[in-house]
């Protein structure tokens, strides 16, 4: 018998489903994150795909993504993108409106939530405006 992962707990591939359509929908509504909407191509279907696979494997479910292409290598694959502070905390509104619309343990939706922080800030590529500027 398998340990059940989070994938398991918030309901496998329906409920990861559901959390990247309700995901995009905020990105497409929400006028406080068109930056990062504005860095996706207007037909969303590549990248909730991609998602998709993506969370799937990343909380414990089938490897979609890596068996489609390969390591997932987020900061390489999204380096082309300019990712500073504002764009990461962009990403994580979208996805902590989205993780509330699923049913799971508060628990568990916390713990998600902070490692997505911890992975949308390791994928910053662009220093702070003011970085390097001398504070009175």
């Amino acid at each position: 018998m398998s340990v059940p992962t989070p994938y398991d707990f918030i309901g496998g591939e329906t409920a990861i489903r559901s959390l990247v359509d309700r995901f995009y929908f905020y990105m497409d509504i929400l006028p406080e994150v068109r930056g990062i909407r504005e860095m996706h191509q207007p037909n969303l279907a590549s990248a909730k795909d991609k998602l998709f696979k993506f969370l799937c494997g990343w909380l414990g479910g089938p490897n979609l993504y890596i068996e489609e292409y390969g390591h997932p290598m987020l900061r390489m694959r999204h380096f082309p993108f300019k990712i500073g502070e504002s764009e990461r905390d962009q990403w994580m509104l979208c996805m902590d409106k989205a993780l509330t619309e699923i049913a799971m343990d508060p628990r568990l939706r916390t713990n998600i939530l902070n490692a997505l922080q911890q992975l949308a800030t390791h994928m910053i590529n662009q220093e702070p405006e003011n970085f390097g500027e001398a504070t009175d």
